[in-house]
């Protein structure tokens, strides 16, 4: 099944769209299946590729979502993509979520690197808005320090 992707600003605007293919879903999870859509472009440690398959986790209750890289040419897993904003909402073959400019990227190695605090900082978010984001962001560092990231 075909899905539509809507990222969102704080506004509520779509800022970026795309579609996947659910993979599966239960209540409070989602994970489809989407290949990257852009140039190629350096990013940290690899290379996002043309063709790079993402696997993506969106969680109706979680201030955070997932995406798992895979490398288009030999599938390998290049690391784990994790943006932070408020809970995914599914409705009409759309996935949203609004994104909250933090992001966080986790190596194969297990390095962790916090991105765009300077953007997050910039949004002068509603203290429920920033505490959401921040405890998305606090719990995501712990379920890969747990080991136990979506693969």
């Amino acid at each position: 099944m075909r899905i539509k992707v809507h990222k969102k600003n704080p506004a509520g605007d779509i800022t970026y769209e795309y579609e996947g293919t659910l993979l599966s879903q239960d209540e409070h999870c989602f994970v489809l299946e989407a290949l990257f859509d852009r140039p190629d472009m350096p990013f940290m440690d690899v290379v996002f590729k043309t063709g790079d398959r993402f696997v993506e986790y969106y969680y109706t209750e979680r201030w955070y979502n997932i995406f798992v890289v895979y490398d288009r040419d030999d599938s390998r897993l290049k690391g784990w993509y994790c943006n932070i904003g408020k809970p995914a909402v599914f409705e009409d073959g759309i996935v949203s979520y609004v994104d909250l400019a933090l992001d966080l990227w986790v190596s194969t190695s297990g390095q962790q690197t916090v991105l765009d605090e300077d953007e997050f900082e910039a949004l002068e978010l509603e203290e429920e808005l920033r505490t959401g984001a921040l405890m998305g962001l606090d719990g995501l560092k712990q379920l890969f320090l747990n080991g136990k990231p979506p693969m």
